[in-house]
């Protein structure tokens, strides 16, 4: 494939994960308000304790099928077909493996912490048991259905992918309806019909992959231990780095529901909502990314792997800028609208969270280059044990007596030594130059955020509040961050190509 069908496919890619995005996020904002609304903050903060396990369910997949594309994209880019058979049917075996393992693990050890340990009110903890096991079950379901979401990724079928994702969001919004008619105990029905929606979503997945995809099949058992232990060692390691994160978000949220009430760990689930329905939007562009920078590395294109990885830091930091910006801006206006009730730290919460998910954007294409040689030992033991250290530093400064907003604070200057870090480890493995990438990615992308932010955030203090002002702000937020981007973020030939982009596209919508 030529470099310029390589970026139009990249762009294309993009541009339905894009769409798909869109749709799906007002889709969950909407979701959000109606289950917060039928739960209660009691309840919520219920689920946003134990029901954490469900946003493990709905994002350890993502992580594990992308840890298993990187050996797909591998095999593809190499175009070896007999590779790419042994490389599903070694990947089936270890996801089945891992899902009896986790299953096991957490109706045990997992089940006796919420039993004995976790802080739950009066009356309340039967449907917050029940809720547990339906989370474990999703989280099964889930686990299975990663290999199958990997391969489908990694031939860059991301219109499929779209479609499917947008039938689950649609899914769910049927749950949050079913919600409101159907009489049980909320917070039991939704762990249910979560794990319904799981359920179909597997089934989709795993269907379509079998029909579509040559290497996806059962009569045959392709076999090699020397592929196992190579898989097994970057899976392992990815998904070490992976659960690090994702149970140091859930670890921080249940150490603020032994700490402060209910209502607080209902602002921080509000929060990570938030950030991670937003964050969405720079994280797909990398999943269009991701298969490439590894076909790159596969083929022996090394300077072609480092100027994706330039251009597309700069691209996931602006995707996610270009909303960010104005929703730190006015997010007591948007949460007002969204929610019905707002409690009392969520908008100091949501502010921090998008800052934290800012700094780790830029990071995004440094980790798909960080796996594309296979070795992740190093990599994922060190931002591992620095995600450690964050939810080991939050307890220490919230039993000192700090506020709860600390524990943001903490992981905003963590996830800047993890930037660093990031940088070194990635030159050490694929001789990345770091110095390019701080000249330009690094200063343009702070560039943009200075002279953004700065007047901005200025014309937001001098405007009234009201509805109509900050629609007001947001625009001028849109417009100001899509100038400095065309200016100071793209080189002059990514100016041109949009300018050529542009210019063709306009012929078809005049004679449309």
């Amino acid at each position: 494939m030529s470099k310029s069908e390589r970026n139009k496919r990249i762009a294309k890619n993009t541009l339905m994960l894009y769409f798909r995005q869109l749709l799906i996020l007002f889709v969950s904002l909407y979701t959000v308000r109606i289950v917060l609304d039928q739960l209660g903050v009691e309840d919520y903060g219920i689920y946003g304790a134990i029901g954490g396990l469900v946003a493990l369910s709905a994002f350890l997949p993502g992580s594990l099928a992308q840890a298993t594309q990187r050996f797909f994209s591998f095999a593809l880019g190499e175009k070896n077909d007999d590779r790419l058979k042994k490389t599903f049917s070694v990947n089936l075996l270890i996801y089945v493996a891992i899902a009896l393992i986790a299953f096991l693990a957490l109706q045990t050890i997992g089940l006796w912490f919420v039993e004995t340990k976790l802080s739950v009110p009066d009356g309340r903890f039967d449907a917050a048991k029940a809720l547990y096991h339906y989370a474990v079950l999703t989280f099964v379901v889930s686990v299975i259905t990663s290999p199958f979401m990997a391969i489908i990724m990694a031939h860059e079928d991301m219109k499929l992918y779209a479609y499917i994702s947008i039938l689950e969001a649609f899914l769910k919004l049927g749950v949050v309806f079913l919600l409101q008619y159907i009489a049980w105990d909320k917070l039991e029905l939704y762990g249910l019909l979560v794990l319904c929606v799981g359920v179909v979503n597997a089934a989709m997945y795993i269907g379509i992959s079998i029909y579509r995809y040559e290497e996806c099949q059962f009569r045959k058992f392709y076999w090699d231990s020397a592929l196992l232990k190579e898989i097994l060692g970057f899976t392992g390691w990815t998904v070490f780095g992976q659960i690090s994160t994702i149970a140091r978000t859930h670890a921080i949220t249940v150490l603020l529901n032994q700490s402060f009430s209910p209502a607080v760990v209902a602002a921080r689930a509000i929060s990570v909502q938030i950030a991670s329905k937003v964050n969405i939007f720079s994280s797909n562009f990398n999943k269009s990314l991701y298969p490439p920078i590894v076909k790159s590395y596969a083929s022996n294109e090394i300077e072609d792997m480092y100027g994706l990885v330039n251009a597309g830091s700069k691209v996931t930091f602006f995707l996610l800028w270009v909303f960010a910006l104005p929703m730190m801006l006015e997010m007591e206006t948007i949460l007002s609208i969204w929610l019905t009730t707002v409690p009392s730290e969520a908008v100091l919460f949501s502010q921090l969270a998008l800052v934290e998910a800012l700094i780790l954007s830029i990071s995004m294409p440094l980790t798909a280059a960080a796996r594309a040689p296979g070795k992740m030992r190093a990599y994922e033991l060190t931002l591992g044990t620095i995600q450690i250290g964050i939810f080991l530093s939050a307890w220490v400064v919230i039993a000192a007596g700090a506020p709860a907003y600390s524990v943001f604070v903490v992981a905003i200057i963590a996830n800047i030594l993890m930037f660093g870090v990031r940088l070194f480890l990635v030159n050490r493995l694929t001789g990345f130059p770091v110095r390019n990438f701080l000249r330009y990615t690094a200063l343009p992308v702070l560039a943009i955020v200075l002279l953004t932010a700065t007047p901005v955030a200025f014309i937001n203090q001098l405007l009234p509040h009201g509805f109509y002002w900050s629609a007001l702000v947001i625009s001028i937020s849109f417009v100001a961050s899509s100038i400095a981007m065309y200016f100071i973020g793209l080189d002059k030939v990514w100016r041109a190509k949009v300018v050529n982009m542009i210019r063709s596209r306009l012929p078809k919508l005049q004679s449309a």
